[in-house]
């Protein structure tokens, strides 16, 4: 008996999924508890269709981060920390502060996908990798000057 899964099955299979199963495995147990549903014509047609919507989606997301990634590529950005007297830097620049700074430009980024090789502790210029998602990332500079 063919049937399309409604939920994740362990050892079956995925949603979503077609499977040619045994009937008493169907009926007795897929079926009974909701986990699937008999697989019509119409039924197959709308997995596939979701399949193909869901690969186009996924392409446009991946094309819209990488044209992000290039644009961000080789962007500086200023962040003002506090200061004593003799330079030394009070606590470190954040990433949320480089979130913040990269917000003002026009580029809106999560503060968790923001990595820096070395905690930002002292004024000077730093190199900063914004990974988008996997495979995509941008690089930029961060230069942490003194508040005045």
């Amino acid at each position: 008996m063919k049937v399309i899964l409604k939920a994740d099955v362990k050892g079956s299979g995925k949603k979503g999924d077609i499977l040619e199963v045994s009937d008493g495995f169907a009926k007795n147990f897929l079926l009974k508890r909701g986990l699937a549903e008999i697989a019509t014509a119409s039924g197959i047609n709308d997995i596939q269709q979701k399949r193909t919507a869901d690969a186009f989606h996924k392409a446009e997301n991946i094309r819209a981060q990488k044209e992000l990634a290039e644009k961000m590529n080789g962007t500086e950005v200023t962040v003002a920390i506090r200061t004593g007297k003799n330079g030394k830097v009070f606590g470190s620049v954040t990433t949320e502060k480089i979130a913040d700074a990269l917000s003002e430009l026009g580029y809106e980024v999560d503060k968790k996908k923001i990595t820096a090789k070395e905690p930002l502790k002292n004024v000077g210029t730093y190199d900063v990798e914004v990974k988008l998602m996997e495979n995509v990332s941008a690089k930029i500079k961060v230069h942490v000057v003194p508040l005045e």
